[in-house]
């Protein structure tokens, strides 16, 4: 059992993670000029006193013999770094310039802008103002517009926005498990988190009491009803993270993490967007092929119309809702307990 911890303490895994934790310097040791005599002395833990003599004089007669060491061994390490250093630059500079040409030379085939003859300005445009009601449902044709017609390209906005909470996690989340000095000083700082900004105000308090329904009750309200009037899911989720924010803001992590924790943010967004995605999947699929999605459009007006639209604008809500909040816990504390 021993010999299979020690194995998986010394993994890649265990390395990378250790790594991303801060714990380690996977280059520590490797980089910088060190001086010979610095490897000889590793030796004389392993060998006797006589023993690393021989070997410090046959090495340096050995050293004395080859011209690269004809300077030092320090000299030589140095202008290696040197070397990599300058390339390192070149290849930044000339891997930016490959990414600007290969944007100006796509930009070079767009259209122009403001052209008349251009598809978005006659064909495009038109087909969402003539047949956008008939065909989507809905009231609001932006709403039918990024969520039907264009509908996986919000769910790839609304991937981005996952992927950019996902990002952060990593990189601001408090590991419990290290027993690096300044991830301690981190953790002890957050348990005391109500001892500072902010601190336990009444007044704010006690707005929040009254302010916090009104917010999450409008937040919800431009949700469901963004495919009949100005709103929807992105503006609707960004009420929906404000009100969050000014609870935690208001009553602290203990009382916000009884009902939000990272488990609950990690099964709400990826339902949403695993939904998202079958949904629009099996709409794309059946329309391709000529085939009735037997979903129906409903009544244009009413709640419950324009078919996938609405919960469509639900998942978004929920994705959005839950990044502001997942960020501006994250940059605050580190974690959302």
């Amino acid at each position: 059992m021993s010999r299979r911890r020690d194995n998986y303490e010394n993994s890649r895994w265990m390395k990378f993670k250790r790594w991303v934790d801060g714990e380690t310097d996977p280059l520590a040791g490797r980089m910088g000029a060190r001086a010979y005599e610095d490897k000889k002395a590793s030796h004389s833990s392993n060998h006797g006193r006589e023993r690393l003599e021989d070997l410090e004089a046959d090495t340096e007669e050995v050293l004395k013999r080859l011209p690269i060491f004809a300077n030092g061994y320090d000299s030589v390490v140095d202008k290696g770094l040197m070397a990599f250093r300058r390339m390192y630059k070149v290849m930044s500079v000339l891997l930016c310039a490959g990414i600007i040409a290969v944007l100006l030379w796509t930009v070079s085939y767009l259209p122009v802008f403001g052209d008349a003859k251009n598809p978005d300005n006659n064909e495009v445009s038109a087909r969402y103002i003539e047949k956008g009601l008939q065909e989507t449902g809905a009231v609001n044709i932006v709403t039918g517009m990024i969520l039907d017609y264009r509908a996986f390209d919000t769910f790839g906005e609304s991937c981005v926005l996952f992927i950019a909470s996902c990002c952060v996690l990593v990189l601001l989340r408090i590991d419990d498990t290290s027993k690096d000095e300044h991830v301690q000083m981190r953790k002890k700082e957050a348990e005391y988190d109500r001892l500072y900004e902010p601190k336990n105000d009444i007044i704010l308090q006690k707005c929040a009491c009254i302010l916090v329904p009104v917010i999450m009750i409008f937040g919800i309200y431009i949700v469901l009803n963004g495919h009949l009037s100005p709103g929807g899911g992105f503006s609707g989720g960004a009420v929906l993270g404000s009100g969050l924010i000014l609870y935690l803001n208001a009553f602290g992590f203990q009382k916000t993490g009884r009902f939000f924790t990272q488990k609950v943010y990690q099964r709400v967004t990826l339902s949403a967007l695993t939904f998202y995605c079958l949904a629009k999947s099996y709409s794309f699929f059946t329309g391709a092929n000529h085939l009735k999605s037997g979903i129906p459009l409903g009544t244009p007006g009413a709640i419950l119309s324009s078919g996938l639209i609405l919960p469509l604008n639900i998942c978004v809500g929920l994705v959005v809702a839950c990044t502001m909040y997942v960020f501006y816990t994250l940059f605050r504390k580190g974690g959302m307990k």
